[in-house]
């Protein structure tokens, strides 16, 4: 029998698609049906390393791990990394060439493949896959080089449900505007709408979803509340644009033009008392304990970019003042003595670090892509990371290290720590998810007290908020004609 699919599609970006279907997937499996998620092209800095070394969208991690199964490449072939160049594309996990968006287009049939071998595996081995596309299908500049909506609901003989985002105004408008520019072929593939981010009472919208139910003729499935405070990894950088809490400071990450993996500090807001603030100008440091430097798709571009927005000196000052600087993975390697790019990875030649750690790095074709287990050097509990990486870094002088890997029996030393402790940095993504390693950190550098309740994993509180999400869809939406559309009866398969 043909695997069942719905997809998911938006009338444009950060309309929330990659939480629906993280809530859909988790409904579905608590209704025993084997669900798993499917993006076929997404462009995201946060990037997540499978079992097997390789490297998918984290939207598709955190919807795989909702549906209670193994995140696999097959849930997303295509990842876009953009950097100055264009984007660097990735393709069942491993680099497969830096392009840019012209040439990327002209190789749109190579990439198919990929997109339609991975969705066939992934049908094979599942009950139901819930798609997510990708920016909005009504592009009409983008339609004849589509690797994302349309095409792959065309593959997966796929309903489409259109998300529309009412936060931000203009949501009828964008429905009917994307129903409108889609080709009639295509048109008759959305089955109905969901209305998303709704604060209020959803009966204050019935005349309008009355109108849109009238000139589109098709139903509107539910209005999905605002979830205030939902602890789940967002997908894309728009989610730091917004205003940063000012008050009771204790953490700042600098807010790279290329930042990427800003999931990592996700987990540190969970602290009593804690705050997690992501600063543009050096004058915000103020306040802050302990500073961070985020991942990086361009460290070399990133790294000029503090020096010529004069955050190299304010960092070096902070430092001096006895705050506490951390660097992760791009961040680390920002702050040791000199970055090198001999095979012209980031554009070629070097650029001088902050020089507070005694290290080079050699930037090199090879990407690590790993899933590691670690122990701060300090002492302390084991606890699961990964690596995401180009490069070789190496310590001029004897340097202590910050963790170690625990690889076979050998284990092996990450990062470094200055020996005064105020200065460290690590490869090790993910590892403030360790409710112990968070806590010692911010204790140690952003002047926490340790509370007496034992540090809740990361990973326990996004089951809890998954559970949360899904009992929210269950309210807001038509439950059978949601199991309708999928081919499910509403009870399950």
């Amino acid at each position: 029998m043909r695997t069942r699919a719905l997809m998911l599609q938006g009338t444009g970006s950060h309309v929330g698609k990659s939480l629906l279907v993280a809530g859909l997937c988790r409904l579905f499996r608590q209704v025993g049906v084997r669900v798993a998620p499917f993006k076929a092209q997404n462009m995201a800095l946060n990037a997540y390393v499978t079992r097997d070394g390789g490297e998918i969208g984290w939207a598709q991690a955190v919807q795989a791990e909702a549906a209670g199964i193994e995140p696999t490449v097959e849930m997303n072939p295509i990842l876009l990394k953009p950097e100055t160049r264009g984007s660097q594309v990735i393709v069942h996990g491993k680099v497969w060439a830096t392009l840019a968006p012209a040439e990327y287009y002209r190789r749109r049939d190579e990439l198919w493949g990929a997109v339609e071998a991975s969705y066939r595996r992934l049908a094979a081995a599942h009950e139901l896959v819930i798609i997510e596309g990708a920016g909005s299908p009504a592009e009409p500049n983008l339609m004849a080089h589509d690797l994302a909506n349309m095409a792959v609901a065309r593959l997966a003989r796929a309903p489409v449900l259109l998300v529309g985002e009412i936060d931000r105004g203009g949501v009828f408008a964008a429905l009917l505007g994307t129903l409108t520019i889609l080709p009639p072929a295509d048109r008759r593939r959305v089955k109905g709408f969901v209305i998303n981010k709704f604060r209020g009472d959803p009966g204050l919208l019935a005349p309008a979803i009355r109108f849109l139910q009238t000139r589109s003729r098709r139903p509107v499935l539910g209005v999905v509340p605002y979830l205030q405070d939902l602890r789940l990894p967002e997908e894309d950088s728009v989610a730091l644009e917004g205003p940063s809490p000012r008050e009771g400071r204790s953490v700042a990450v600098v807010r790279l033009p290329y930042i990427a993996n800003f999931t990592d500090f996700d987990p540190l807001a969970l602290e009593p008392g804690a705050t997690v603030r992501y600063i543009h100008r050096p004058d915000e440091l103020a306040g802050a304990g302990l500073v961070l430097l985020p991942g990086s798709k361009d460290t070399l571009a990133d790294l000029r970019w503090l020096k010529a927005s004069g955050f190299s000196e304010a960092l070096r000052r902070h430092v001096e003042a006895g705050g506490a600087l951390g660097g992760i993975c791009g961040g680390y390697q920002m702050l040791g003595l000199r970055v090198e790019d001999p095979e012209g990875f980031e554009g070629g030649g070097s650029e001088d670090g902050l020089g507070l750690l005694p290290l080079i790095t050699t930037l090199a074709r090879e990407k690590i892509t790993r899933r590691v287990r670690a122990r701060l050097a300090a002492a302390g509990p084991a606890f699961e990371a990964y690596e995401i990486h180009l490069g070789r870094t190496e310590a001029t002088e004897p340097l202590p290290p910050f963790a170690v890997i625990e690889e076979g029996g050998r284990p092996r030393p990450d990062g470094g720590v200055r020996p005064d402790g105020r200065v460290w940095g690590t490869y090790l993504h993910g590892l403030f998810d360790a409710g112990s390693v968070r806590r010692g950190i911010l204790a140690r550098h952003a002047g926490r007290a340790v509370p007496a309740t034992p540090a809740p994993d990361y990973r326990e509180l996004r089951e809890q908020e998954y559970d949360r999400l899904t009992e929210a869809l269950r309210s807001a939406l038509d439950l059978p004609a949601l199991f309708a559309l999928a081919g499910l009866s509403a009870g399950g398969a």
